[in-house]
């Protein structure tokens, strides 16, 4: 027997008791106003939420952004808002992006329990954009706010390979000397627009 089947074989047998999965069917937290109980959540970690009621609003509220303003390579995959002035469906490299300043990007669904925003690669085609610009803007239909992760993670379905994640907030660490640094390691502002268009 081999080294590494040896350890393979000591870990199997010293493996925990099964336990049974716990009970689901219960009552989750919910929110009497899931839009405001997002936009407080998003704002305590760092984030900003800005309802709206159609693309032109966006805009408006895109100029008033200084760090919107100040970009210089901007991409937006969300139509009638922008203008943008990279094109992510012509690069073919995503080290192309390394000097995106700010991406304007489709978020599927948000949660109000932690201020999170559920972003696919389904539309787009370098998904390291959710990373790599310095700042970034998510649209969302405010009716896709659920209250809580449980609800979230009944909406996703994975019929295919691909990429999804949580996205809540600007990135952020405190490692350093337990020091709050923001865009350590990705988007250093995070704007949630939350299209209210009922």
């Amino acid at each position: 027997m081999s080294s590494k089947q040896a350890i393979l074989t000591a870990i199997r047998q010293k493996s925990p008791p099964a336990a049974e999965l716990p009970e689901l069917a219960r009552e989750w937290t919910s929110y009497e106003q899931p839009v405001q109980q997002f936009a407080a959540v998003l704002e305590s970690v760092g984030g900003l939420a800005v309802v709206v009621r159609n693309a032109a609003d966006i805009n408006s509220e895109l100029a008033a952004l200084p760090a919107y303003r100040d970009s210089r390579q901007i991409c937006s995959l969300v139509p009638d808002v922008g203008p943008g002035n990279v094109n992510l469906a012509a690069i073919a490299d995503p080290h192309e992006l390394e000097s995106l300043d700010f991406a304007i990007l489709p978020g599927e669904f948000a949660v109000a329990e932690n201020g999170a925003v559920w972003v696919t690669d389904a539309a787009v085609r370098q998904r390291v954009v959710y990373f790599i610009a310095q700042h970034l803007a998510l649209v969302v239909p405010a009716r896709e706010i659920v209250d809580n992760m449980h609800r979230a993670y009944e909406r996703l379905t994975f019929l295919r390979p691909g990429f999804g994640a949580f996205i809540s907030g600007p990135s952020k660490t405190a490692d350093i000397e337990q020091s709050l640094v923001i865009g350590a390691h990705g988007a250093r502002s995070l704007t949630v627009f939350l299209l209210n268009d009922e």
